[in-house]
């Protein structure tokens, strides 16, 4: 026989060698240097994962943040904060940019700081030293002072509540000043100084005179305000029905508690609130909060405010793709996705598990194509009997029973191939720390070999690796058929739609970050 690693197939010589190490240890392929702060900034949410904990996502970011172009790292955050909908990691990027080009930050920072909890975030950072400096400086102070006397009173109101810092600080460290009467009165109320009381706005007048007990109106203030004050059910229907989508999905077992479902027709509006297809929209919910709220829903609440957040979850999804030709999708169920998926939290850890976000993805893209085969993985690949009718939870949940064991992300493709099967398209769902078919150095991942002899079978074959967690490493080299995202949130139903049909040039990704408008 002839000597076999002499005469190599041409699709085993043209397999990209590894270049790096994962969170593992094993061999992986590195991310360009913009792919890289893309992923890592649509992932991260400096809790800490399986593999690293928070200080090194922070430290990993920011490095990602000073080694692009200013202009890519200002469309980044745009990217992932209008995009992605992340809190945590737009701010860390703005902050970076405040100090590599002033005039870039200042014409992005009213798109990444759209609350007042951003705004705080953002400053917090920006004195941690996590970013280079300690204090604000001149341009970001005038931008934080700016958005202050901008904010209408209701939003500075909502971000009244919080602290690390608090308002109160922020206000303090930067002196905005007040162009009008109300306005000086509203923030020395907030810093706790003597405050004209007949200038302040009406909101305010509103609540204190609630507190007091001079009025037995509910004002219109964030429910946090209201949660230690007395009120009777009558007036906890009230709330809710002045309740913001996000609000009632927050605090149903606190409306619960406090006896608002017991008024007549409460229930019945705030389950036509959270099935509204338009409130959904414009509240950006995000499929993994609707799953954490199911999560922790008491057993006592209303069964059919249960099936209203079901119905917001089917909504929340609406975009999934429908997919062309045959489609497998692999999600991860190994023993590091049940880690958060937000990360450890002292007191805030999260209930919904990368095991979770893997199982839902996989269930939303079965209910749009009751045709794909599904192939969770661990060490090898696992049995799972999902019917495309149950709903999205009942699915993602009997994923999610499978987790447990090593990760071998060249397992499913492996069983593809001893099947002789190529499909059209094959989507993982994973961390991407494969280490149970670790290879030496200098080859290709086990993963991506799986992958060469797919493609020898069918050249139109795709690969889409959906990256849930911030280690910024993968096992499937990009290049025309591969294509690596990052994120939990919906908006990876529309990268799939675009690389399946064609409409993503060949950077994928990053392509589409830089045809962002500033």
């Amino acid at each position: 026989m002839a000597n076999k690693s002499v005469f190599a197939s041409l699709v085993g010589r043209l397999l990209p060698q590894a270049n790096s190490l994962n969170a593992a240890g094993a061999i992986a392929y590195d991310y360009t240097a913009e792919h890289r702060l893309a992923q890592l900034a649509m992932t991260g949410t400096f809790g800490g994962g399986f593999y690293q904990d928070a200080q090194a996502e922070v430290s990993a970011l920011v490095e990602a943040a000073m080694a692009v172009e200013p202009l890519f790292l200002a469309q980044t955050a745009l990217h992932v904060r209008e995009k992605g909908h992340m809190k945590d990691t737009p701010a860390l990027l703005l902050a970076v940019l405040s100090a590599r080009d002033p005039a870039l930050f200042a014409q992005v920072f009213g798109r990444v700081i759209t609350s007042g909890r951003m705004l705080r975030s953002f400053v917090q950072i920006l004195r941690s030293g996590q970013t280079g400096r300690k204090s604000l400086g001149s341009r970001p102070k005038a931008m934080v002072q700016a958005w202050l006397n901008r904010a209408t009173d209701a939003q500075l109101l909502a971000a009244s509540v919080g602290n690390a810092p608090s308002l109160a600080d922020v206000i303090r460290m930067v002196h905005p000043k007040p162009e009008t009467a109300s306005r000086a009165a509203f923030y020395a109320w907030l810093i706790g100084k003597p405050a004209d009381m007949a200038a302040l706005p009406v909101v305010v007048r509103d609540l204190l005179a609630f507190r007091a007990g001079a009025s037995g109106d509910v004002p219109d203030v964030p429910f946090q305000m209201l949660a230690d004050l007395p009120l009777s059910p009558d007036q906890w229907a009230e709330v809710a029905r002045k309740g913001s989508w996000q609000m009632l999905r927050q605090g149903l077992n606190m409306l619960h508690r406090k006896g608002a479902f017991q008024v007549a027709g409460v229930t019945e509006h705030v389950a036509a609130v959270l099935r509204d297809p338009a409130r959904i929209r414009a509240a950006h919910a995000l499929p993994y909060q609707l799953l954490a709220t199911l999560k922790a829903l008491s057993p006592e609440v209303d069964p059919c405010l249960r099936d209203a957040l079901h119905d917001a979850m089917e909504a929340s999804v609406a975009n999934v793709p429908v997919l062309a030709g045959s489609v497998v999708i692999c999600p991860d169920v190994s023993g590091s996705m049940t880690s958060p998926v937000t990360g450890y939290r002292s007191g805030a850890t999260s209930v919904v598990r990368c095991i979770d976000v893997a199982g839902l993805i996989t269930a939303a893209v079965l209910r749009k194509n009751p045709g794909v085969r599904i192939l969770p993985f661990e060490v090898g690949v696992r049995e799972a009997r999902l019917e495309a009718r149950d709903t999205i939870l009942t699915n993602a949940e009997k994923l999610a029973a499978l987790g447990g064991g090593g990760t071998n992300c060249s397992a499913p493709l492996a069983v593809l191939n001893a099947e002789r099967k190529a499909p059209d398209l094959v989507i993982f769902v994973s961390d991407n720390q494969s280490w149970m078919d670790a290879k030496r150095g200098g080859q290709a991942t086990a993963m991506m070999a799986e992958w060469g002899k797919i493609k020898a079978r069918n050249r139109r074959a795709k690969l889409v690796c959906i990256d849930i967690q911030p280690y910024g490493t993968t096992q499937a080299a990009e290049r025309q058929d591969v294509l690596n995202i990052g994120g939990f949130s919906d908006t990876v139903f529309d990268q799939i739609a675009d690389f399946t049909a064609g409409r993503m040039g060949p950077e994928h990704w990053t392509g589409q970050i830089r045809a962002v408008e500033l």
